[in-house]
């Protein structure tokens, strides 16, 4: 299983010095993958934790596909009802060009009212103007050629790297048909393996049904690194019920306390090497 961490793009955690330093280490302990959140109007009501100010998250990995060299970038998740889908596509080629491949595709649907109104979007849009984006993506990325064609005007997709992987987030049932339908995998919320293991396994019932290869599973929540045993014991049960990769989510406000939070989330990952197949605790268990 691959472990990765979000790094903040809003609030005061999200100055140009602290989201350097933080991604570049998140590269230098061996992390897999950084993984950024997407908001664009957040309303003064809702603004607790931020204060309103967001990065957009394509614009911040794309800076810091320049600050770091390994490191997988990934969007958790980024919204595409609110974007068009040509220039979205064109940014997203362009981070997967320059990034050297490196970028990791978490999609969604959105579910904050206000920002749908703020752009001028009608919510009840949403599914089928995420279905729209996500068709064109894999058809300008999975075509045989360069070649493209939108309301008649045929186009040079250029450039045209391999497709990053798609992770569709949201919950079941739309989330797992979306997924086996346009994405590469399911990116749902939470880190509770009980939780996760009946909708992995349905996933994969899906997934066989359709003739498709097993989807890959992010889980994108937070770990108790409190205790590096339960840790890792979380962890281990994760991969256990199908769990691919792992984003740990944390609250910090500058370099010190994401320094803080990578070293818990490392040595948590460190015990779960040393686990034995098969260990997952009593309590979790049961729901396997």
């Amino acid at each position: 299983m691959k472990i990765g961490t979000v790094v903040r793009v809003m609030g005061e955690a999200s100055s140009p010095e602290t989201l350097r330093a933080c991604a570049q280490h998140a590269e230098a302990v061996g992390l897999d993958e950084l993984w950024v959140a997407d908001h664009i109007a957040i309303p003064p009501h809702d603004a607790a934790g931020s204060n309103g100010r967001y990065l957009d998250p394509l614009t911040a990995l794309s800076w810091l596909a320049s600050a770091t060299t390994r490191i997988g970038l990934g969007t958790s998740v980024l919204i595409l009802p609110y974007r068009p889908a040509l220039p979205t596509a064109k940014v997203i080629a362009t981070i997967q060009e320059l990034s050297g491949g490196r970028l990791r595709l978490g999609v969604g649907v959105g579910w904050m009212k206000p920002e749908f109104r703020a752009l001028g979007v009608p919510f009840g849009e949403r599914g089928r103007r995420t279905d729209a984006t996500l068709e064109a993506l894999r058809r300008y990325f999975d075509a045989p050629d360069d070649c493209a064609s939108e309301n008649g005007q045929p186009f040079l997709f250029r450039p045209r790297p391999p497709r990053p992987p798609i992770f569709v987030g949201g919950a079941p049932p739309h989330a797992l048909s979306r997924a086996l339908r346009f994405g590469d995998g399911w990116m749902p919320m939470g880190s509770d393996p009980q939780k996760l293991a009946a909708p992995i396994a349905e996933l994969r019932r899906l997934a066989e049904a359709a003739g498709r290869q097993t989807p890959e599973v992010v889980s994108l929540g937070g770990l108790d690194t409190s205790d590096p045993q339960r840790a890792a014991a979380q962890l281990h049960a994760l991969a256990e019920v199908g769990v691919t990769r792992f984003a740990a989510g944390s609250r910090y406000d500058d370099f010190d306390g994401f320094q803080r939070d990578v070293e818990a989330l490392c040595a948590a990952r460190e015990a779960a090497g040393r686990l034995p197949e098969n260990t997952v605790p009593e309590s979790q268990s049961r729901a396997l």
